[in-house]
């Protein structure tokens, strides 16, 4: 690869990872060209852009950008491919899919919302984080629940207080 070429490289990964709010870095060099090229279409067709470069590569690109991914750098050995996406969760449902068929892309690292996950143990902890709106829509239920069971009590004493009033006024004195 030629000078000109790496800083290419370079630049195209760090502008992705400047847009990006998360990335993962992934092992796949246990498959064969044939499942890693599947594994691609099943990337793509999720929404998740992967791309396969040199180590030096990828921790240029993450130095350029002036985020300190602490412990990730040492994740940089062996065959690193770099995993886009918007929706963090995707790229960890994808490798848990795609292991089911017997074949193991290893989760190297993932960098979620300022957070660094280290380690192929780490992706039942990435899938089971919450998003952003299933976290608001959690908030949204507890604040919702005093109100309800308020109301619930309200509602149901009235028709106990109705049912006596009624008891009282019908009762010959």
């Amino acid at each position: 690869m030629k000078k000109q070429e790496k800083y290419d490289v370079v630049a195209e990964l760090t502008a992705h990872l400047n847009k990006s709010k998360c990335f993962y870095i992934t092992d796949t060099s246990q498959l064969s060209a044939g499942k890693t090229n599947e594994l691609r279409r099943v990337m793509f067709k999720g929404g998740v852009k992967m791309t396969v470069a040199k180590n030096t590569l990828i921790r240029k690109a993450l130095e350029s950008t002036g985020v300190d991914y602490g412990q990730m750098y040492g994740s940089l050995k062996g065959s690193s491919s770099i995993l886009f996406s918007e929706d963090f969760k995707a790229p960890a449902k994808i490798i848990k899919e795609f292991r089911k068929a017997g074949d193991k892309p290893a989760l190297k690292a993932a960098y979620v919302e300022n957070e660094v996950f280290i380690g192929d143990n780490q992706l039942d902890t990435l899938l089971a984080l919450k998003t952003k709106d299933e976290l608001v829509g959690d908030i949204i239920a507890l604040l919702q629940s005093p109100a309800k069971n308020v109301i619930s009590a309200l509602k149901s004493s009235g028709g106990k207080l109705a049912g006596i009033v009624k008891t009282l006024s019908e009762k010959p004195e």
